[in-house]
């Protein structure tokens, strides 16, 4: 299967559990890739048979600017919500990184991976 990827996707974000971090915006950083067939708009050459990576880009900072979670896992399942629902992408793989959160990392954060119409194990009564 074809791949269109944003990479290093920055957004301003509230997120956190703790109170300093509920009073401040943090940036956070996107690498997303989803699934897409990609023979079509290579056959065309056309922008409306792609999967336009620039409004899944401008969805998601979107989303993420307003959102205020208080975890990334909660807020990096909506996200892969929302392009699976939205974009008509058949597998989503979700990278969401917070530099500066612990001392001495770069980043922590989590990649999680998603498929159209499967609920994530364990939780598919709550849906």
């Amino acid at each position: 299967m074809d791949k269109v990827f944003i990479e290093a996707l920055e957004v301003d974000a509230l997120i956190g559990i703790y109170d300093w971090e509920r009073r401040i915006r943090q940036t956070l950083v996107f690498d997303i890739e989803m699934a897409f067939d990609n023979r079509v708009p290579a056959a065309s050459d056309a922008i409306e048979d792609t999967l336009n990576y620039k409004d899944v880009s401008r969805r998601v900072v979107d989303y993420v600017s307003q959102s205020g979670f208080g975890l990334v896992e909660t807020l990096a399942e909506r996200v892969a919500e929302i392009i699976l629902d939205e974009f008509g992408v058949s597998q989503v793989r979700l990278k969401l990184s917070k530099p500066g959160a612990v001392r001495g990392a770069r980043a922590v954060g989590v990649i999680i991976e998603r498929s159209a119409g499967r609920a994530p194990e364990g939780i598919s009564g709550l849906l």
